[in-house]
């Protein structure tokens, strides 16, 4: 089966994480933090705070941003459940606005006409890895007085108006999946300039406690806020460092991929990714659409693919299709384009080493199938 992504981990990570287990810190040890500095200087932010993951960074992000119960958040429907669920955790509403059918992203429009005197924040997703207008967002969250959030778990590494994402937004959460950009098995960030926000971030990992008072014993430590232990192991921040160094020679790679597929796939009737976000985005994926006349037939063409050894995937359901959401009373025809897009959408396996020949049999098989 050719996968539709996977690691890339070679001898220089594989002793990365050996040292770091001959060495005395397991965890809550000095990789962590050469990781954070690391990935913060890559991106051109601040501040950078490692959490388990993904999922652990959106949680965090909520709190630091001060959102709770009553507060609307609006973000998109069109990626993984973790971006809503974790403002439910906080006791947000969540509000889903519609996509650019064109790129997958949230639509600039749709955000502002759902933003009301509830609204804290505005939570927009890089589908793909390819990233939103953040200049137009970061103007709706100014005048809104919002903070502005990226979910930017697909992106690491991806660049808008030459700035590295992990700079522009109030805070840009990452994930370090195996299918994503670097690994570390499992694992997340925040990045952020505002040290207010990363004060409260370091705190929320670790059980929102502080330790070190002067004013107290060595032994004394206080808790301040209601944590979680959302720490990064020493194990993991090595592998992460590692995979930093090599992050550049992945994204060319990417690009290099989707570059290939835009040839082979050329003059076809599927509809293709934006072709002018070939060099900034971080191509996590490579989402092609049935067009509209065969949209019908999308599932057979996903079952095709897969019995013949190719690893499609479809992203996303649109999260308010769910059942645990529709349970919260959403409902189909909320974000028609959103619907409309995952209808048809099929993900191409797209990672580093893929190569050539992989590719022009997923082309083929792809083509031949839709006859």
């Amino acid at each position: 089966m050719i996968p539709y992504s996977r690691q890339d981990i070679d001898e220089r990570d594989i002793k990365a994480v050996s040292r770091t287990m001959r060495s005395d810190w397991l965890t809550q040890g000095p990789e962590t933090e050469k990781f954070e500095r690391s990935l913060a200087g890559y991106c051109g932010a601040k501040y950078a705070i490692a959490v388990a993951n993904g999922t652990a960074a959106l949680h965090a992000a909520y709190v630091a941003a001060g959102i709770k119960k009553g507060d609307e958040v609006i973000t998109t429907p069109l990626t993984f459940s973790a971006t809503s669920n974790m403002a439910l955790a906080v006791g947000a509403k969540v509000i889903f606005a519609d996509i650019d059918e064109k790129t997958g992203n949230l639509n600039p429009a749709e955000v502002a006409r759902k933003i009301t005197k509830r609204t804290k924040a505005i939570v927009v997703v890089d589908y793909g890895g390819n990233p939103v207008d953040l200049r137009a967002f970061r103007a709706l969250a100014k005048k809104h007085s919002l903070v502005l959030i990226e979910d930017a778990a697909q992106a690491l590494g991806a660049t808008y108006r030459g700035r590295k994402i992990g700079s522009v937004a109030d805070m840009t959460t990452f994930s370090f999946h195996p299918v994503k950009s670097i690994t570390t098995g499992e694992g997340g960030a925040i990045l952020t300039d505002r040290k207010d926000y990363a004060d409260t971030l370091r705190l929320f990992r670790t059980h929102g406690i502080r330790k070190g008072n002067p004013k107290h014993p060595a032994w004394h430590q206080e808790m301040l806020l209601l944590g979680f232990n959302y720490r990064l192991t020493d194990m993991q921040a090595a592998l992460g460092s590692s995979q930093l160094r090599r992050l550049n020679t992945f994204i060319t790679k990417r690009r290099a991929a989707a570059s290939r597929y835009f040839k082979l796939l050329k003059g076809s009737r599927l509809i293709l990714p934006p072709e002018d976000s070939l060099r900034s985005s971080a191509w996590h994926l490579f989402p092609i659409r049935i067009s509209r006349g065969q949209v019908k037939r999308r599932d057979e063409v996903f079952a095709g693919m897969r019995r013949r050894g190719i690893g499609v995937q479809v992203h996303h359901v649109p999260v308010h299709l769910h059942p645990y959401y529709r349970s919260l009373g959403y409902k189909k025809g909320l974000c028609p384009k959103a619907e409309q897009f995952a209808a048809s959408e099929i993900s191409l396996p797209l990672y580093p080493s893929i190569t050539e020949r992989e590719q022009r049999f997923i082309v083929k098989t792809l083509l031949q199938l839709l006859g």
